[in-house]
């Protein structure tokens, strides 16, 4: 059954009422973070039901082992898995020596939770009997900070309500902490040291094997009725965990509150002998603010994320909702301040995918920074895959390839390849090709086509060899061939010419080749640089194009439509429609031998390259497409209905459109998937943009124009989006009759609308 506890709001995502089946799924739509670390919404006080508990710090992972049998050549080393970091957030609360535990307590009343998304805050609220029949009333608000991301704040405030009583706050931190992914409750940290200054309290600890060098800190202020009190504290101490205990007799009716600031520093930014120092200065400068200083600096930097970033949407609260929810977790996930990062499927709100880098940021994610953020964001992400090219020939080398080709890993943390299933890491070989398609929407977006002589060429370079030494050539079809794959389509393995990676390969090569001649006409010194440093002759580029030039596409006569890879209609071709609903979704209930062998598809396949590659076919092929693959398509990726959502609008089928619209942006707070308490969905979080822009905007690049063809669908009154076009601010406004544009910048903008060409001058509005 599908969540429906989660009040809709234009900007917050609530919860009213207690219900402990609910806690992990809460925990994970509720979690906050500011691109440096994050925080499942875990309850700061003791909780003794089932919960989830996940703090992660940016770039800090763990190498697990990879266990092999019989064969290991070029088999990844380790699977790299986010870890779940010391605890900061931590406050026992009790009162007249009875713990505060929603688990456990005789009654809960007026529970709310509120995530929000305008201003970047957390807050819970709620009325609770104790087991010794105090009632009390708690109100907490917590964030990360976007100003000083190193640190988060907490204000946690009790009230007595029906006698006076003695309320005891144990701020702590803990970093003898468990891994929600992991075999036989293994540790991943060793403790360093434990020590205390003052008021203060720090834990040093460093991840086993990758030797991340972090400082868990915390700081506490007591307030009575609102006015700061001094209260001696008792201290606890052990190896892994130190806590602070402060108590206050407090009379029915009177508030008493801790504010507690924390976070992490990290060596990858500090000398590791330094953490402590660091810390020190962060949580002095926190101390000074104040929470609700800090808090109004939160503010205003969410305002200024949301002021270029925010979708409006007029007329269906269930879809703004959605979107905005989107929107906040991409920014706080990632925001473009560190190269050294990237965005991981899950974010920072669970473990699953070993929080990773995936061809997910070069296929969604990319366009939407590109758009909403300067482009230097954009451009820090291929800097990226750039920075890791080494490691991309080495990954290639230890597969049987030679000369520099290039094969980028499926997942990584550093640039290996540290995935640990067979099909995933040998045979989805299409990531290649998602890293490539970045670099040239890069240009074809920004106009900067600079990041390809100084960096993009020798990533293609390296691509291009790659695609070339897996092709084979085909005595049978006289054509090249790509063997053993699999494609977008994970529901399939080990296929013969999957036409999208046979489509992309080729489109790889042809492109490189291109930007070749480009970079020689126009940028001489570094296509001298280029070449040298890859040993590369035209007569190599020639041979590539043999490939590109003769390559095999599957078709099938009889549906006039490319086939997903030889033998799709070999299999028993029975619809989603047709397949009882009992059965979904298959990923749960059937064995994966069924599910290779039968004809439904995780995500968009076939249709990932057509919408890809749109201009190079026509309306009418891509309908015959949909038809033909759409209804084989279960969709239990989540990457998969925003895709399906652009092409439903291109094809003027706007209630799917807006069906998969809703499908896409509601896919955690609906949990369509039936998985949100093991994190959200980050990356497909950037197609749910996509699906407004490119879907119902109709926005693309077409002739170096910034183009649209905008629809609406009927359930809304209005939409509107901002989008940074080559730094000049557009902003778009369709209504169900017309559509507005306005632009903030100093240059008239050439664009055109349902093929019609119209300049729009800064700030004049424009209605078309």
């Amino acid at each position: 059954m599908n969540l429906d506890y989660i009040i809709p709001d234009n900007w917050s995502i609530l919860e009213e009422g207690f219900d402990p089946e609910q806690v992990k799924a809460s925990e994970s739509l509720f979690s906050i973070g500011n691109g440096a670390m994050g925080q499942r919404a875990n309850f700061e006080e003791k909780y003794s039901g089932p919960t989830f508990q996940g703090s992660y710090i940016a770039g800090v992972y763990y190498p697990d082992k990879t266990r092999v049998g019989w064969w290991k050549n070029g088999y990844p080393e380790y699977f790299a898995k986010v870890l779940n970091a010391p605890n900061w957030i931590g406050i026992n609360v009790s009162i007249n020596g009875e713990a505060l535990d929603l688990h456990t307590c005789k009654k809960v009343e007026n529970f709310k939770r509120e995530l929000n998304m305008k201003e970047g805050w957390l807050s819970r609220s709620f009325s609770a009997t104790l087991q010794n029949d105090i009632e009390i009333e708690v109100n907490v608000k917590r964030f990360l900070s976007l100003d000083i991301d190193e640190l988060g704040a907490i204000d946690y405030s009790v009230k007595v309500l029906n006698s006076n009583a003695t309320i005891t706050y144990q701020p702590y931190i803990d970093s003898g902490i468990t891994n929600e992914d992991t075999n036989w409750d293994d540790k991943f940290w060793d403790t360093l040291s434990v020590s205390q200054k003052d008021n203060k309290a720090f834990i040093q600890a460093k991840t086993m094997k990758t030797d991340f060098y972090t400082c868990t800190f915390m700081e506490s202020k007591l307030f009575s009725n609102g006015n700061e009190v001094v209260i001696q504290s008792e201290v606890e101490k052990t190896s892994t965990y130190i806590a602070f205990s402060y108590s206050q007799n407090v009379n029915q009716g009177e508030i008493f509150s801790i504010n507690k600031f924390g976070g992490y520093t990290v060596d990858r930014n500090h000398d590791k002998d330094d953490l402590v120092n660091v810390a020190t200065a962060v949580l002095d400068k926190a101390s000074t603010t104040g929470f609700y200083s800090l808090l109004e600096a939160q503010k205003q930097a969410w305002s200024k994320i949301w002021d270029m970033a925010d979708i409006t949407i007029d007329g269906d609260v269930k879809a703004q909702q959605g979107i905005r929810f989107n929107i906040f977790h991409l920014n706080q996930t990632y925001l473009g301040t560190d190269a050294r990062l990237n965005i991981g499927p899950k974010g920072f709100t669970g473990e699953k995918y070993g929080g990773s880098t995936y061809w997910d940021t070069e296929a969604y994610c990319i366009p939407f920074y590109m758009a909403t953020k300067d482009q230097s964001v954009a451009r820090n992400l291929l800097a990226y895959r750039h920075n890791h090219l080494q490691k991309a020939i080495e990954n290639a080398e230890k597969l049987g390839f030679t000369n520099g080709a290039a094969l980028y890993p499926m997942v990584t943390m550093n640039g290996e390849e540290c995935h640990n299933e067979w099909e995933i890491t040998f045979e989805e070989i299409h990531r290649n090709g998602a890293i490539a398609f970045a670099i040239f929407n890069y240009y074809r977006y920004t106009g900067d086509f600079s990041y390809i002589p100084e960096m993009g060429l020798e990533v293609l370079i390296g691509i291009a060899r790659f695609w070339h030494q897996r092709a084979t050539f085909s005595t049978d079809k006289n054509k090249y061939v790509i063997l053993g794959v699999t494609g977008p389509n994970e529901y399939e393995n080990n296929v013969n010419n999957n036409w999208y990676t046979n489509y992309i390969a080729q489109w790889c090569i042809k492109y490189t080749a291109e930007s070749i001649e480009k970079v020689e006409a126009e940028y001489s010194s570094d296509y001298t640089r280029v070449m040298n440093k890859a040993k590369l002759s035209k007569a190599e580029v020639n041979d590539w194009l043999k490939v590109a030039n003769n390559m095999y596409f599957p078709y099938s006569v009889k549906h006039n439509v490319y086939l997903q890879q030889d033998g799709f209609l070999d299999k028993e071709l029975i619809t989603v429609a047709d397949l009882d609903k009992s059965q979904r979704p298959i990923n749960q209930k059937w064995s994966w031998d069924r599910i290779l062998r039968s004809p439904y598809i995780k995500q968009a396949d076939t249709l990932q390259g057509m919408y890809f590659f749109e201009d190079e076919f026509t309306t009418e092929e891509l309908e015959r497409h949909f038809n033909f693959y759409e209804p084989f398509t279960v969709h239990e990726s989540s990457l998969s209905p925003c895709v399906h959502s652009i092409q439903a609008a291109k094809l003027d089928r706007m209630e799917e459109a807006y069906t998969f619209y809703l499908r896409t942006s509601r896919l955690d707070l609906d949990d369509y998937n039936h998985e949100v308490h093991e994190g959200l969905h980050i990356t497909s979080m950037a197609g749910t943009w996509m699906s407004i822009v490119e879907g119902f905007g109709g926005m693309r690049i077409k002739d170096d124009t910034l183009t649209f063809e905008p629809k609406i669908p009927k359930q809304w009154d209005a939409y509107s989006f901002k989008v940074n076009f080559r730094n000049q601010i557009l902003k778009v406004i369709v209504n169900q009759d017309k559509t507005h544009f306005e632009l903030d910048g100093k240059n008239d903008l050439q664009i055109s609308v349902n093929s019609k060409s119209i300049t729009i001058s800064p700030n004049n509005l424009v209605t078309v």
